[in-house]
Protein backbone atom coordinates (compact mmCIF):
# COMPACT_ATOMS: atom_id res chain seq x y z
CA UNK A 1 0.00 0.00 0.00
CA UNK A 2 1.18 3.90 -0.81
CA UNK A 3 1.37 6.30 1.23
CA UNK A 4 -1.15 9.31 0.72
CA UNK A 5 2.59 11.33 -0.45
CA UNK A 6 3.71 8.31 -2.60
CA UNK A 7 0.75 7.56 -4.10
CA UNK A 8 0.16 12.09 -4.89
CA UNK A 9 3.88 11.96 -6.08
CA UNK A 10 2.95 8.38 -8.82
CA UNK A 11 0.57 10.39 -10.11
CA UNK A 12 1.43 13.53 -10.50
CA UNK A 13 4.64 12.13 -12.54
CA UNK A 14 2.04 9.93 -15.07
CA UNK A 15 -0.29 12.78 -15.68
CA UNK A 16 2.90 14.94 -16.73
CA UNK A 17 3.78 12.00 -19.00
CA UNK A 18 0.35 11.51 -20.59
CA UNK A 19 0.44 15.12 -21.41
CA UNK A 20 3.52 15.85 -22.65
CA UNK A 21 6.07 13.05 -22.70
CA UNK A 22 8.40 14.69 -20.33
CA UNK A 23 9.32 14.41 -16.86
CA UNK A 24 8.50 16.71 -14.32
CA UNK A 25 11.67 17.99 -12.93
CA UNK A 26 12.45 17.65 -9.24
CA UNK A 27 11.53 21.79 -8.66
CA UNK A 28 8.01 20.92 -10.15
CA UNK A 29 7.35 17.94 -8.23
CA UNK A 30 8.52 19.74 -4.99
CA UNK A 31 5.65 22.38 -5.36
CA UNK A 32 3.66 20.05 -6.51
CA UNK A 33 3.38 18.16 -3.67
CA UNK A 34 3.80 21.10 -1.38
CA UNK A 35 7.34 20.07 0.08
CA UNK A 36 9.85 22.48 1.42
CA UNK A 37 13.37 20.45 -0.27
CA UNK A 38 14.30 17.96 -3.09
CA UNK A 39 15.42 15.67 -0.68
CA UNK A 40 11.32 14.61 -0.02
CA UNK A 41 11.31 14.16 -3.86
CA UNK A 42 14.39 11.84 -3.81
CA UNK A 43 13.04 9.68 -1.17
CA UNK A 44 9.81 8.88 -2.40
CA UNK A 45 10.98 8.58 -5.58
CA UNK A 46 13.42 5.84 -4.43
CA UNK A 47 10.54 4.39 -2.26
CA UNK A 48 8.41 4.32 -5.55
CA UNK A 49 11.03 2.17 -7.23
CA UNK A 50 12.48 -0.07 -4.79
CA UNK A 51 8.31 -0.78 -4.77
CA UNK A 52 8.22 -1.11 -8.62
CA UNK A 53 6.05 1.54 -9.45
CA UNK A 54 9.19 3.56 -11.22
CA UNK A 55 11.88 3.36 -13.15
CA UNK A 56 14.42 5.67 -14.07
CA UNK A 57 15.99 5.84 -17.11
CA UNK A 58 19.45 5.52 -17.62
CA UNK A 59 21.38 7.94 -19.02
CA UNK A 60 19.39 11.40 -18.36
CA UNK A 61 19.37 13.97 -16.45
CA UNK A 62 15.68 13.93 -15.97
CA UNK A 63 13.91 10.65 -17.21
CA UNK A 64 11.66 8.48 -15.33
CA UNK A 65 9.05 5.60 -16.33
CA UNK A 66 5.88 4.68 -14.56
CA UNK A 67 5.54 1.16 -14.54
CA UNK A 68 2.25 0.50 -12.74
CA UNK A 69 -0.26 1.55 -10.84
CA UNK A 70 -2.84 1.75 -8.22
CA UNK A 71 -6.24 1.54 -9.00
CA UNK A 72 -6.92 4.58 -7.56
CA UNK A 73 -5.05 6.29 -10.11
CA UNK A 74 -6.30 4.88 -12.92
CA UNK A 75 -8.69 7.15 -15.41
CA UNK A 76 -11.68 8.83 -14.07
CA UNK A 77 -13.52 6.39 -16.65
CA UNK A 78 -12.17 3.12 -14.94
CA UNK A 79 -13.97 1.02 -12.84
CA UNK A 80 -13.42 1.91 -8.79
CA UNK A 81 -12.55 -1.18 -6.74
CA UNK A 82 -12.63 -0.73 -3.42
CA UNK A 83 -9.58 -2.91 -2.47
CA UNK A 84 -7.01 0.15 -2.17
CA UNK A 85 -3.89 -2.77 -2.57
CA UNK A 86 -5.41 -4.02 -5.87
CA UNK A 87 -2.51 -3.08 -7.95
CA UNK A 88 -3.04 -3.63 -12.17
CA UNK A 89 -0.12 -2.93 -14.67
CA UNK A 90 0.15 0.56 -16.56
CA UNK A 91 -2.39 0.37 -19.60
CA UNK A 92 -0.13 1.85 -22.32
CA UNK A 93 -1.47 4.17 -25.12
CA UNK A 94 -1.06 3.33 -27.80
CA UNK A 95 2.54 3.95 -29.23
CA UNK A 96 3.24 7.98 -31.47
CA UNK A 97 5.90 9.96 -31.54
CA UNK A 98 6.68 12.25 -28.47
CA UNK A 99 8.27 15.37 -29.18
CA UNK A 100 12.23 15.82 -27.17
CA UNK A 101 12.61 18.73 -24.80
CA UNK A 102 15.15 20.61 -25.08
CA UNK A 103 16.20 20.24 -21.44
CA UNK A 104 15.64 16.42 -21.69
CA UNK A 105 19.57 15.85 -21.43
CA UNK A 106 21.90 12.89 -22.24
CA UNK A 107 25.22 11.78 -20.88
CA UNK A 108 27.54 10.08 -23.44
CA UNK A 109 30.87 9.25 -23.55
CA UNK A 110 33.67 11.78 -24.18
CA UNK A 111 37.16 10.29 -25.94
CA UNK A 112 39.39 13.41 -25.47
CA UNK A 113 40.55 14.84 -28.54
CA UNK A 114 40.39 14.05 -31.86
CA UNK A 115 42.40 15.67 -34.91
CA UNK A 116 40.80 17.80 -37.43
CA UNK A 117 44.34 18.60 -38.64
CA UNK A 118 46.70 15.13 -39.61
CA UNK A 119 46.01 12.58 -37.24
CA UNK A 120 46.62 11.75 -33.25
CA UNK A 121 47.33 9.27 -30.83
CA UNK A 122 43.93 7.08 -30.90
CA UNK A 123 41.34 7.75 -28.17
CA UNK A 124 40.46 6.63 -24.78
CA UNK A 125 38.13 6.80 -22.50
CA UNK A 126 37.65 9.72 -20.16
CA UNK A 127 34.70 11.47 -18.77
CA UNK A 128 31.06 12.19 -19.79
CA UNK A 129 29.28 14.85 -21.49
CA UNK A 130 25.89 16.32 -20.87
CA UNK A 131 24.05 16.95 -24.22
CA UNK A 132 20.72 18.10 -25.23
CA UNK A 133 19.01 14.67 -26.58
CA UNK A 134 17.65 16.66 -29.37
CA UNK A 135 21.25 16.91 -31.21
CA UNK A 136 21.07 12.65 -31.22
CA UNK A 137 19.28 10.58 -33.18
CA UNK A 138 19.12 7.07 -32.61
CA UNK A 139 22.11 4.52 -31.93
CA UNK A 140 24.99 4.75 -29.63
CA UNK A 141 27.23 8.01 -29.42
CA UNK A 142 30.37 9.66 -27.91
CA UNK A 143 31.64 12.80 -28.09
CA UNK A 144 35.06 13.87 -28.83
CA UNK A 145 36.77 17.70 -28.35
CA UNK A 146 38.44 18.48 -31.32
CA UNK A 147 41.77 19.91 -32.07
CA UNK A 148 42.89 21.70 -35.19
CA UNK A 149 41.20 23.57 -38.22
CA UNK A 150 41.20 21.54 -41.06
CA UNK A 151 37.33 21.24 -41.24
CA UNK A 152 36.67 25.16 -40.33
CA UNK A 153 34.81 25.53 -43.98
CA UNK A 154 32.36 22.83 -42.23
CA UNK A 155 31.70 24.75 -39.61
CA UNK A 156 34.02 22.85 -37.14
CA UNK A 157 36.25 25.00 -34.79
CA UNK A 158 38.95 23.90 -32.50
CA UNK A 159 37.78 23.51 -29.02
CA UNK A 160 34.26 22.25 -30.44
CA UNK A 161 32.46 18.61 -29.34
CA UNK A 162 31.76 16.61 -32.13
CA UNK A 163 28.97 14.24 -31.23
CA UNK A 164 29.37 10.93 -32.56
CA UNK A 165 27.07 8.09 -33.82
CA UNK A 166 28.69 4.72 -33.33
CA UNK A 167 29.15 3.19 -36.82
CA UNK A 168 31.29 0.62 -38.84
CA UNK A 169 30.62 2.29 -42.38
CA UNK A 170 30.20 5.49 -43.73
CA UNK A 171 28.50 6.87 -47.02
CA UNK A 172 30.31 8.90 -49.97
CA UNK A 173 30.78 12.37 -48.60
CA UNK A 174 29.89 11.68 -44.40
CA UNK A 175 32.13 13.10 -41.97
CA UNK A 176 33.62 10.15 -40.08
CA UNK A 177 36.04 9.60 -36.98
CA UNK A 178 38.66 7.59 -39.28
CA UNK A 179 40.89 5.12 -37.55
CA UNK A 180 44.08 5.32 -39.41
CA UNK A 181 46.93 2.22 -38.64
CA UNK A 182 44.89 0.98 -35.96
CA UNK A 183 46.42 3.76 -33.59
CA UNK A 184 45.82 7.55 -35.00
CA UNK A 185 42.10 8.80 -35.44
CA UNK A 186 40.90 11.99 -37.57
CA UNK A 187 37.70 13.64 -38.21
CA UNK A 188 37.55 14.32 -41.96
CA UNK A 189 35.24 13.62 -45.44
CA UNK A 190 35.33 10.10 -46.24
CA UNK A 191 35.42 9.47 -49.73
CA UNK A 192 36.05 6.05 -52.12
CA UNK A 193 38.88 7.17 -54.55
CA UNK A 194 39.02 3.43 -56.73
CA UNK A 195 40.73 0.92 -54.00
CA UNK A 196 41.84 3.67 -51.73
CA UNK A 197 40.18 5.66 -49.16
CA UNK A 198 40.28 9.55 -49.23
CA UNK A 199 40.17 11.22 -46.16
CA UNK A 200 39.44 14.98 -46.93
CA UNK A 201 39.93 18.35 -44.77
CA UNK A 202 37.44 20.54 -44.94
CA UNK A 203 40.15 24.02 -45.29
CA UNK A 204 42.12 24.84 -48.85
CA UNK A 205 45.12 25.05 -46.51
CA UNK A 206 45.57 21.31 -46.04
CA UNK A 207 45.92 18.41 -48.74
CA UNK A 208 43.68 15.09 -48.55
CA UNK A 209 44.84 12.24 -47.28
CA UNK A 210 44.83 9.10 -49.28
CA UNK A 211 45.41 5.09 -47.25
CA UNK A 212 44.92 1.89 -48.31
CA UNK A 213 41.43 0.46 -47.99
CA UNK A 214 42.70 -1.96 -45.31
CA UNK A 215 44.63 0.87 -43.61
CA UNK A 216 41.41 2.68 -42.44
CA UNK A 217 38.51 1.72 -40.02
CA UNK A 218 35.17 3.44 -39.11
CA UNK A 219 34.58 4.32 -36.26
CA UNK A 220 31.22 6.42 -36.62
CA UNK A 221 29.40 9.16 -38.34
CA UNK A 222 29.46 13.07 -37.31
CA UNK A 223 25.75 13.80 -36.18
CA UNK A 224 26.11 17.06 -34.17
CA UNK A 225 28.44 19.86 -32.60
CA UNK A 226 28.20 21.64 -29.07
CA UNK A 227 30.32 24.67 -28.88
CA UNK A 228 31.36 26.43 -25.28
CA UNK A 229 32.06 30.56 -25.39
CA UNK A 230 34.36 31.65 -23.14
Amino acid sequence: MLTAKQHELLHFIQERLDTSGISPSFEEMKEALGLKSKSGIHRLISALEERGFLRRLPNRARALEVLKVPDAARAANAPVHNDRDNIVPLRKPAPALRPIAANDVIEVPLHGKIAAGVPIEAFEDHNNLAVPAALLGAGEHYALEVSGDSMVEAGIFDGDYALIQKASTAREGDIVVALVDGQDATLKYFRREGQMIRLDPANSAYEPQRYAADRVIVQGRLSGLLRRYH
